[in-house]
């Protein structure tokens, strides 16, 4: 007879944010601003404008975010009501350095984060802190050109001892780049790399120098990895997760050039970075593709040991949708979170084009658990939707629906072995949707009365699925109706 395993009895059950799409108040308490800060609202098929120069007459969707800055105290406790037992979230790397040089930290910046884990430790709540999460100080990015610059390296070594000794006592969980993936492809250059190149215009228009991009993804590497190595030596229980934004390829066909196809994009995009941080260092077939587009990076031997000597404790990803691969360039098309792909016959998508497949979170859970063999936990996860707001209402059932597929496939995995250690699901409060800079591109289990201009009273109220997550997180995963 199967034996059938719940939830482990100490599961994270919870949600996440970022500080660049959530806390607003972009010039309070002297932060400075962001990559994030200069960029402007846009839609699904409008891309979102990079105005480094802050001119024209733009919205700028990150400087209001949801207002957590100023309503903390009022999320925090609604996060509690709901039973989270974890929040992970960001801290803005522009309220602690607000150019990200300077030679002292910004204490009010500090203190802000100070009152922020004093009231998640007052209802239990555990955070896991993402320490860079598309928030690089935009000074650095034109000081620099951003990550292309090994000098970027020890301004993040920085901020992150600040981090470690000031909160050392609050934080167990520790992210160092959120999607560390995402630099592998152009879409990301500007706003995981913070590089500023010629005729960049939007986010996401591929505007690309590879080796630029590549050499800049190999001083994150080492940062992420002198941020273990810190952070080990100053408090050895500290859990360090390498997160990936995990988007599943299957090949559209059994045509063996599918499989093929499928097996090197999955190499390149999902595995690869992640082979780095858990193994020390570079996988074959990245080598040989740099090998194959002339790119050489500048990699020291002090490089190859801090790598080496410096593994992550934890797998943490993304997981919104999978796509397909084929060598036919005539398969018709879907979109994606930082990439597309085949459309799979078998699924539907969501009102964005993504196309939502639970079992595939399964899959993955099995596929990256075999490949490492480390505790993982899911710290996005999320449907972005429309929601009506009626009388204080929102009737999200489509967001239940989407939530329960992939916990029912989340139970399915650990009965397969998989050793999953928690469940942050993205946006758990209405947040501004990176990719687009909307507000009506809704995650939340709770409603923030905001519109993609920033205009409304930004009060917040209980959706039906807060009420229903409420139940999940009581029962462990047991009442999923």
């Amino acid at each position: 007879m199967k034996k059938v395993n719940g939830f482990p009895a100490r599961f994270f059950w919870g949600g996440a944010t970022a500080a660049n799409q959530v806390e607003g108040a972009w010039q309070e308490g002297g932060k400075g601003i962001s990559v994030s800060d200069v960029m402007c609202v846009g839609s699904h098929t409008s891309p979102r404008k990079i105005s480094i120069d802050l001119s024209g007459d733009y919205y700028y969707p990150s400087h209001r975010g949801s207002e957590f800055f100023y309503r903390f105290k009022e999320d925090i406790a609604l996060f509690a009501e709901m039973g989270f037992k974890m929040y992970r979230f960001s801290i803005a790397w522009t309220r602690i350095f607000p150019n990200g040089d300077e030679k002292k930290p910004n204490e009010e910046g500090l203190k802000f984060y100070d009152e922020v884990f004093k009231e998640l430790k007052k209802y239990n709540i555990e955070p896991m802190v993402t320490i860079s999460h598309n928030e690089l100080p935009l000074h650095l990015a034109k000081k620099f050109n951003g990550w292309s610059s090994r000098e970027m390296i020890d301004c993040y070594v920085k901020f992150c001892e600040v981090l470690f000794n000031r909160y050392k006592d609050y934080v167990n969980y520790w992210i160092p780049f959120n999607e560390i993936n995402d630099l592998s492809l152009p879409l990301s250059t500007y706003l995981h790399g913070g590089i500023i190149l010629d005729d960049m215009k939007y986010l996401g228009d591929n505007v690309d120098n590879p080796q630029m991009r590549f050499q800049a993804l190999h001083h994150v590497f080492v940062a992420a990895a002198k941020a273990v190595e810190l952070g080990k030596k100053l408090k050895p229980s500290f859990q360090f997760g390498a997160m990936t934004c995990h988007i599943t390829i299957y090949p559209l066909t059994c045509n063996p050039d599918d499989i093929v196809q499928t097996q090197h994009e999955d190499f390149i995009r999902n595995c690869f970075c992640s082979d780095v941080q858990f193994r020390g260092e570079y996988p074959f077939y990245q080598i040989k593709y740099f090998e194959n587009n002339d790119i050489e990076l500048e990699i020291t031997e002090e490089d190859r040991k801090i790598l080496k000597d410096n593994p992550h404790n934890f797998y943490a990803f993304s997981y919104y949708m999978s796509v397909c691969a084929s060598a036919d360039t005539n398969a018709a098309q879907t979109s994606g979170n930082i990439m597309g792909g085949a459309c799979n016959p078998y699924l539907k998508e969501s009102e964005w084009s993504w196309q939502i497949d639970p079992k595939g979170l399964r899959y993955t859970l099995n596929k990256v658990y075999d490949r490492y063999r480390v505790p993982v936990m899911i710290t996005e996860n999320g449907l972005g939707a429309t929601d009506v707001f009626f009388e204080g209402k929102i009737h999200d059932t489509y967001r239940i629906d989407y939530l329960k597929a992939h916990i029912e496939q989340m139970r399915e995995a650990i009965n397969d072995g998989v050793e999953l250690i928690g469940y942050t699901p993205w946006g758990c409060i209405d947040l501004v949707s990176v990719s687009t800079g909307e507000m009506k591109k809704r995650y939340g289990f709770i409603y923030v009365d905001a519109d993609d201009q920033g205009k409304g009273s930004f009060d917040r109220y209980r959706k039906d699925s807060f009420y229903w997550y409420k139940k999940v997180i009581e029962t462990n995963g047991e009442d999923l109706s």
